[in-house]
């Protein structure tokens, strides 16, 4: 009844505000979008046959300010979720809305809010459509500037849980001070620090009748910030009481995380390099919840978030209960006017990235004190998760044509970071060719072909892409994924798709037809699983 209650007061300022908005001077400004997408049965790709033939995801967003004031609401509708998100989401309502006061010094907002303390290593809540995840909290924040260079913020709160709440509390403080803003003459110092510290709680009573589950869990972060001139780096520390859980299976072993960046730029040239280590550091307001409700933090992912379709096969997805890895990247430019620059440079980059099992040593105290292992730091184990080698070469010919090259080698063990018992560990070779010509004014043609060369699991794939831009508003493109590598004749399936679409300002609308094949998307390292589909796809997004 207080959430109802909470949405019908916003809903009424918004509305009574937004009204008024002319005589009051204030800004209201929103977004929607509509994706839908029918189906039909396809046995040999995969494809299920859903019985009300058609699913729809759709939000609108509006929020309105006004000065010190600023109040919004998001409405919310899958009727029903399109295949591949979570079922639970079925129905609608609103979904989030907030109210907001904000000065120079203090920063007030109840109802609904997203937050990110640090990386996120204790604590991210943050909303993303296109994987269905949403972990905003329902309560009340506070950010307020105490002195010069020193901010705090603090919030309590529970999370969203698909049209409802997890039963945990959420507590959390952040703390950060700017040494250049707060020591006095050091704001013309040319190195710039920042350090930060963060304590996150949840509160949960839940009866287990195998197992003493604490009802407070605490979790500690520390960082530090440093940039001076190209040089930057970052590094942050975070701890976790003991939280036995579903995904841990209920082991009573503490969390730990380290991450560290660091890199250095100049014109025409880069290099940065990573590493991070994670143990026992998933953390949900509820140990019973599972995927990827009820998070509470964030574990950011070394190796890049691919956007080539055949690199997307084999995404990575950070492990939660354990990984060491590692990331090194160089990036440069050959000079304009040289012998391989030619006359608008040419930009090469090339990245490494190995992600393996924490070094462990098994201990027998299930019985007892319940850490089933004690973990070597910053060490890493025998079992590879992935590994990735990636070298682009980006060259302009002339102000008509320009090209991508990138070429990949990858090992993935499919069986670790898809939770697939059985499968393989795949070693693929993917090259790519990425072309844009412009044809006259505004006209464009982009092609692309992909090759992902495998002797495992589905076997090898190749990728076509034409996409043809009329002018600055109409566009039709057309691709097929074949999976002509598998050793299974019949699922050597050609996977095409034609779409076209319209686009104005801020409005796109896009129809398309075709065969998606069953697989997961992951943004960040956070995945949601996709099936097989054969069907229409309709997608309009605006924003004003």
């Amino acid at each position: 009844m207080r959430k109802i209650q909470l949405s019908l007061l916003i809903v009424l300022v918004v509305s009574g505000i937004a009204k008024a908005q002319s005589l009051a001077g204030g800004q209201l400004h929103g977004s929607y979008e509509i994706d839908a997408q029918t189906y039909k049965p396809d046995s040999i790709i995969g494809a299920p046959k859903v019985p009300e033939k058609m699913d729809m995801n759709t939000y609108a967003q509006m929020d309105y300010t006004n000065g010190k004031i600023s109040a919004g609401l998001r409405y919310e509708a899958y009727d029903n979720a399109i295949q591949g998100y979570d079922p639970r989401y079925n129905g609608s309502g609103i979904a989030y809305r907030y109210l907001r006061f904000a000065d120079s010094t203090i920063d007030v907002t109840i109802g609904n809010f997203y937050e990110q303390f640090g990386s996120g290593l204790i604590l991210r809540s943050y909303w993303q459509y296109q994987l269905g995840v949403d972990n905003s909290f329902d309560g009340a924040r506070l950010k307020y500037t105490l002195y010069k260079g020193i901010y705090i913020k603090g919030l309590i709160g529970h999370q969203r849980y698909f049209w409802g709440e997890g039963s945990g509390i959420v507590r959390g403080i952040d703390g950060e001070m700017n040494l250049n803003e707060l020591i006095p003459g050091w704001d013309s110092v040319k190195t710039k620090i920042i350090v930060g510290g963060s304590f996150v709680s949840k509160y949960q009573t839940v009866s287990n009748p195998l197992y003493n589950m604490p009802a407070n869990v605490g979790a500690s972060a520390g960082r530090i910030t440093i940039n001076r001139g190209g040089f930057n780096l970052y590094s942050e520390y975070a701890y976790k009481i003991n939280d036995p859980s579903v995904i841990n299976s209920y082991i009573y072993k503490p969390g730990q995380a380290f991450l560290f960046r660091t890199g250095y730029s100049t014109k025409g040239f880069s290099i940065s390099g990573s590493a991070e280590s994670i143990d026992n550091m998933d953390f949900k307001s509820d140990p019973t919840a599972t995927q990827n409700s009820l998070d509470i933090n964030y574990l950011p992912t070394l190796p890049r978030d691919e956007t080539y379709q055949l690199a997307q096969i084999y995404p990575y997805a950070t492990q939660p209960t354990g990984e060491m890895g590692v990331d090194g990247e160089i990036r440069y430019t050959l000079p304009k006017a040289s012998l391989l620059g030619g006359k608008y440079g040419t930009e090469l980059d090339l990245e490494y990235s190995s992600i393996k099992a924490l070094d462990t040593t098994t201990v027998n105290d299930l019985s007892t004190t319940r850490q089933e292992y004690s973990v070597n730091y910053f060490s890493f184990g025998k079992q590879v998760y992935f590994n990735n080698v990636t070298f682009e070469l980006k060259h302009k010919f002339s102000t008509k044509f320009r090209m991508i090259l990138q070429y990949d080698y990858l090992t993935y063990n499919k069986a670790i970071v898809q939770a697939e018992i059985g499968a393989p560990v795949v070693f693929g070779n993917i090259g790519v060719f990425d072309g844009y010509y412009r044809i006259s004014g505004s006209n464009t043609l982009h092609f692309e072909a992909q090759e992902l060369y495998t002797m495992q699991d589905q076997g090898s794939w190749m990728f076509g892409l034409l996409e043809m831009n009329f002018g600055s508003n109409w566009f039709l493109g057309a691709l097929d994924e074949y999976n002509y590598g598998n050793t299974v004749v019949a699922q050597q399936v050609h996977y095409y798709t034609l779409t076209g679409g319209y686009t104005h300002n801020a409005l796109r609308i896009q129809l398309g037809y075709g065969k998606t094949r069953a697989g997961i998307l992951c943004v960040g390292g956070v995945c949601r699983e996709v099936p097989a589909s054969d069907g229409f796809t309709l997608s309009i997004t605006n924003s004003f």
